[in-house]
């Protein structure tokens, strides 16, 4: 007996029959609403990247120790990027098994996923929705540990040269500022080179490079704004 013959005798037995038209359709539209959703969630993921990147200074990365440069790669978005790529994975598996999936390839369906949600996330990012997002992730969820926190952990290294805080009290060559343990400094600032950005006005929350001198003084080299670029704009703006 021939296989097909074998296979419509077994058809018959077990009396199989098509599976109905809307059957398809219905997984077909399931599957690319899979791939939108997972393409948007990527998308929020990749804006809170983005948010990370901005806050975090890689350019100090040169003068961290060895135990600094564990704590500057704890600072990376692991969770973030993790789930950045569970989406990707999951919206190429949505397009690949849908009903014109066939036609991509592997690294098509890479680039679209991708280049969608680097996309859609870049604009998220720039309207503000990344901080957000990340800020309402730390609220809601107990174990997670915010980008903010991460980031005064890297400028609370004043033994390595890092402090940062709000300013108290100013002077024409010191200021007094509070960091973000409670312990407040004397900061002397007149060689540091301070963008015009940051006024060095009371309430002015800054993050300082220099040096430490006794247990509650330090000297600072350059005096930067705590927020990133953005904030620095929109500092600006106002």
């Amino acid at each position: 007996m021939k296989p097909s013959e074998k296979l419509i005798q077994k058809i018959r037995s077990e009396q199989s029959e098509p599976a109905p038209r809307w059957h398809f359709a219905l997984k077909n539209k399931l599957l690319w609403a899979a791939f939108g959703l997972a393409v948007v969630l990527g998308a929020l993921a990749f804006s809170v990247i983005l948010f990370a990147i901005q806050q975090t200074d890689f350019n100090i990365i040169s003068h961290l120790s060895h135990s600094g440069l564990e704590l500057f790669l704890g600072l990376l978005p692991f969770f973030w990027i993790i789930l950045l790529v569970i989406f990707l994975l999951i919206a190429m598996y949505s397009i690949q098994y849908s009903r014109r999936g066939y036609k991509f390839t592997l690294a098509r369906l890479v680039g679209y996923s991708a280049a969608l949600s680097i996309l859609l996330g870049t604009l998220f990012f720039i309207g503000g929705g990344g901080q957000r997002l990340e800020q309402a992730f730390a609220l809601n969820v107990g174990i997670y540990e915010s980008i903010q926190e991460k980031k005064v952990k890297l400028w609370s290294m004043p033994a390595e040269g890092y402090l940062s805080g709000e300013i108290v009290e100013t002077g024409l060559e010191s200021f007094q500022l509070k960091d973000f343990q409670g312990k407040v400094w004397k900061v002397q600032y007149q060689k540091a080179f301070i963008p015009p950005v940051v006024l060095l006005e009371r309430g002015e929350k800054v993050k300082l490079i220099g040096q430490m001198e006794g247990e509650e003084a330090f000297i600072a080299s350059e005096v930067r704004p705590w927020g990133g670029a953005g904030s620095r704009m929109r500092k600006k703006k106002k």
